[in-house]
C-alpha cells in the first residue's frame, strides 16, 4: 500500500487562482474540504484539545482568505505547503498562548499546584511540527484519493478493495462474505489500484 502514497498534498494552481476571489463560494469549499483535517490534525496533535484546533482551522482559513491575494504560486519556487504550515504554526501558538492567559487569570493556586499544572500542559515548542506537517499532508493526500476514487466506482466493487487491500483480509474470505467469485476480487483490486495511481499522480502535478 504505501508504494500508492507520494509525499505531498496537491497544491493546484488553478484553485489557488480561484482563491483570490472572495465570492468563488465553490472554490472556498473545495480549499477548506482538502485541507482542513490537515490543520486540525497538526493542531490536535500538537497538544490542543478539539475545541482549540477547531479554531485553529477556522482561524487559519480565515487567515488565509485575507491574505490569499498576496500570495504568488510559481510551481517549484512559491511553496504552498510552507505558508499553510506558516499560518497554522502561528495559530496553534496563538493558542497556546490563550491558554497561557486562561490559566493566569483564573483562581489563586499555590506554588505546588501551578508546577502540577505547568507539567501537565503540553509544551508547544516539544514536538517537531515539520515532520508532523509531512505527515498530515500524506496522509491528507492518501485520503483525498481514496476519497476522489469511491465516488467513481460502485460501492460493491470498493468494498471489495477495502476488504481485501486496505482491511488485508484474504481473497477466499472477502469473496466469501461479499459472495463473488475470488477472480471478482483481484479484479477490483486492479482496478481501483490503478485508479488511485493515476488519482495521485494527477495530485501531485503541481506538488507544493
Amino acid at each position: 500500500m504505501n508504494e500508492m502514497h507520494d509525499q505531498f498534498l496537491p497544491t493546484r494552481e488553478s484553485l489557488l487562482v480561484r482563491l483570490k476571489s472572495w465570492d468563488d463560494q465553490e472554490g472556498w469549499s473545495d480549499f477548506f474540504n482538502a485541507y482542513w483535517r490537515l490543520i486540525y490534525g497538526a493542531a490536535l496533535r500538537s497538544g490542543l484539545n478539539d475545541a482549540q484546533a477547531q479554531d485553529v482551522v477556522q482561524d487559519t482559513v480565515i487567515t488565509v482568505a485575507k491574505k490569499m491575494k498576496d500570495f504568488r504560486y510559481k510551481s517549484g519556487v512559491d511553496s504552498f505547503k510552507g505558508w499553510l504550515l506558516y499560518l497554522t504554526r502561528k495559530r496553534i501558538a496563538l493558542e497556546y498562548r490563550r491558554k497561557d492567559r486562561d490559566r493566569l487569570a483564573g483562581p489563586s493556586k499555590t506554588g505546588e499546584e501551578w508546577i502540577v499544572e505547568a507539567e501537565a500542559l503540553p509544551d508547544p515548542a516539544g514536538f517537531d511540527l515539520e515532520s508532523l506537517w509531512e505527515h498530515e499532508w500524506e496522509k491528507n493526500l492518501w485520503e483525498a484519493a481514496i476519497n476522489k476514487v469511491k465516488k467513481e466506482v460502485s460501492s460493491k466493487q470498493f468494498q471489495m478493495f477495502d476488504l481485501y487491500v486496505l482491511k488485508e483480509r484474504s481473497a477466499e474470505e472477502v469473496a466469501k462474505h461479499m459472495d463473488v467469485a475470488v477472480a471478482q476480487i483481484y479484479l477490483a483490486k486492479h482496478r481501483i489500484s490503478a485508479m488511485l495511481k493515476t488519482e495521485l499522480a494527477r495530485l501531485t502535478a503541481q506538488s507544493a
